[in-house]
This record gives C-alpha cells, structure tokens and sequence, in this order.
C-alpha cells in the first residue's frame, strides 16, 4: 500500500510517521513498513507498507483502530491527488 504526503514540514511527518509505526507495530498481517522523501520534491513523502495479504489489509482496513492509528498522518496527505493512496498486489518477482 502508498500513501501520499504533500508538506514542507518534513520533521512533522517523520515524528507522526514514527508515532503511526510504533501504534501499528502488532497490526496483524502487517510486515513494516518505510517513509520515502521525495529526491527531486523535497516536499513529497509516501508511506509504503508491506502486507502478508490483501485480506490482512482489508481487514485492517475495515477496523475500527484503522482511523486513529493513522490520525497523526492524516493532516499530511496529499490532497491535490483525487486518490492519495494505492493498494498494490505483487505480480512478479525477481
């Protein structure tokens, strides 16, 4: 999964990336999880999680605790995107 971020505030999303990752740490099916910072946007982050399956994340998703752990994030989302995020699947491997 990515989710897009838009600021200038890049020690404010680290500390909120840092609070979600600690409140997501026992997520079941979750397998971590990385902030990028954008090379050549230094205003552009995207937060990419890895899944041990899509219904792992789906029901993640659908939870309850889904929309406070990810609160602190939120204020930093990409809102010149009509979708800020993605959901992936893996069709190949090397």
């Amino acid at each position: 999964m990515l989710i897009y971020h838009a600021t200038s505030d890049a020690a404010g999303v680290r500390e909120a990336y840092r609070r979600v990752s600690s409140e997501m740490a026992a997520v079941p099916g979750l397998l971590g999880n990385e902030l990028l910072h954008g090379v050549h946007d230094p205003e552009r982050f995207i937060v990419l999680s890895r899944w041990s399956s899509l219904e792992g994340f789906t029901t993640w998703e659908q939870g309850q605790e889904h929309k406070g752990s990810t609160e602190p994030l939120r204020r930093y989302r990409d809102t010149t995107m009509s979708m800020p995020f993605g959901v992936y699947e893996v069709t190949a491997e090397y």
